[in-house]
């Protein structure tokens, strides 16, 4: 059931009347959707926002879900997903979103808002192997909110083949080292 603190353009209100409540300060803008100005921001509310984006055949990853999870104060400029079905899909998502076509397996989701989202530890494995600032400082900050998923996501990476695997693990050990430094003083 969708949230009745979301405010999807064209379902309950329409974009003018939303954009004048906006200006009104009765809503702000969260995602892809509006929510009450008084509404505190929950994970839930996030995910919740990219519904009709993400439908039931995608899954927010990387970015994304990282702001999801509330590592990032700000939704990705482009949100990134993947297929969270078996199936190929037969037509393609929205340009305006980063899609992978390699499904996520059903154990790295989570339904978060309604909205299939990676696991924590999956997101940031993923992020870590990216390699960019962006990517890499979306890792630490998500892997600073749990001292346990640094050394679960070396271990995941440690036991695959995966590309970009070395540099993501070199960064998860700066990340380890880190935390280590910080538990000592």
């Amino acid at each position: 059931m969708a949230s009745p603190f979301l405010y999807h353009v064209g379902e309950r209100l329409s974009l003018a009347e939303l954009t004048a409540a906006r200006l009104d300060g009765d809503v702000v803008e969260l995602g892809e959707a509006y929510i009450p100005a008084d509404a505190v921001e929950t994970r839930a509310l996030r995910a919740g926002s990219l519904a009709a984006l993400l439908g039931d055949s995608l899954a927010a990853t990387h970015l994304t879900a990282a702001w999801i999870h509330g590592a990032l104060p700000d939704p990705p400029a482009r949100h990134t997903v993947q297929r969270a079905v078996a199936k190929r899909l037969h037509r393609a998502p929205s340009r305006t979103l980063v899609y992978r076509d390699l499904a996520v397996d059903h154990d790295d989701l989570e339904l978060i808002g309604g909205v299939r989202v990676t696991t924590r530890l999956r997101t940031v494995v993923d992020l870590a192997r990216i390699g960019d600032d962006a990517h890499a400082r979306a890792a630490r900050l998500l892997a600073d909110d749990d001292a346990g998923i640094v050394a679960a996501a070396i271990a995941r990476l440690e036991a695959g083949v995966l590309p970009h695997k070395r540099k993501a693990v070199s960064l998860l050990r700066g990340v380890a080292a880190a935390q280590a430094a910080v538990r000592t003083t």
